[in-house]
């Protein structure tokens, strides 16, 4: 993978909350199992991120709702920063989906299934259940994101042309990890619509996540790996088990006192924009904002 030249990181807003504009391309020589030739890991993958543009796009959405009615002066910039940030985000992912989508991996198919779904949630949820479903995905991603910066060896066997998307993307999330939290507890603050949106969450999260990998799989022409599935079961379950590592910070959201930044994960974020930097060959990716 490349990233074309950019200049130096422009401000955006005035916060600490910058977009970073990647503009990713994607090596045609890359084969389709891109984690280390396993189907298992490269699907499931690819399943989240054919859920990120459509996704993000809700995010936008329903902390927008509330912009308008914010008074403090730092979250008004830092969600201009997260706005950003996350629309950058559905766009390289997009392109991502649709370079998978040429490799035989039928990723329209779950992002039309995302889409039809996240309209029928605007639909049916009130803009408080919205946003609270925004926060609930937002831990969500930042556990995943800061399990990515602080154990590397998550991603081992990863094409290395790979890394970059899944580095910058990581530490975007855990930057703003705090954003639709904040505007939530500014604007709603109800425990029980925080905590109930989170446990109806966890159970589509979950149950869509496999459902998007089977979709994805359905369709191929090597539609079954079962020594990969069985493989990838211990990967997150069993031993090292990755999921079940983030059992303590999945059941942290539901203390009344959870604040996301309650863990500072700032020299995570640096040490991953160092190693995304080099990767890229990309050091103004390391200076302040001008």
């Amino acid at each position: 993978m490349n990233a074309r030249v950019q200049p130096a990181l422009r401000r955006t807003n005035k916060s600490d909350i910058q977009p970073r504009k990647m503009d990713f391309e994607f090596d045609p020589a890359i084969e389709r199992y891109w984690f280390g030739g396993d189907q298992f890991k490269t699907l499931l993958l690819t399943a989240l991120s054919c859920t990120f543009p459509e996704g993000e796009r809700f995010f936008v959405r329903s902390v927008r709702h509330f912009q308008k009615n914010l008074t403090d002066p730092l979250l008004k910039e830092q969600v201009k920063g997260f706005i950003g940030q996350e629309a950058h985000h559905g766009n390289e992912h997009e392109a991502f989906n649709t370079f998978m989508e040429q490799r035989g991996v039928p990723t329209s198919k779950v992002s039309k299934f995302v889409l039809d779904g996240l309209k029928m949630q605007g639909k049916w949820l009130s803009p408080e259940r919205q946003l609270a479903k925004t926060c609930a995905l937002e831990h969500f991603t930042a556990m995943l994101a800061e399990l990515i910066l602080e154990h590397p060896e998550f991603l081992e066997g990863m094409d290395k042309r790979m890394l970059p998307l899944w580095l910058w993307h990581a530490v975007e999330e855990s930057e703003h990890k705090s954003v639709a939290f904040d505007v939530y507890q500014d604007q709603v603050g109800s425990y029980w619509v925080r905590s109930s949106e989170m446990a109806i969450t966890t159970v589509e999260f979950i149950g869509f996540t496999i459902f998007h990998y089977f979709q994805l799989r359905a369709d191929m022409d090597d539609k079954r790996d079962l020594r990969s599935v069985l493989n990838g079961l211990n990967w997150l379950v069993g031993k090292p088990g990755w999921l079940r590592r983030l059992g303590p910070s999945y059941l942290a959201y539901f203390k009344r006192d959870f604040h996301p930044s309650k863990r500072d994960s700032s020299a995570l974020r640096q040490q991953g924009l160092e190693k995304l930097a080099a990767l890229l060959n990309r050091p103004e990716l390391l200076q302040p904002a001008a």
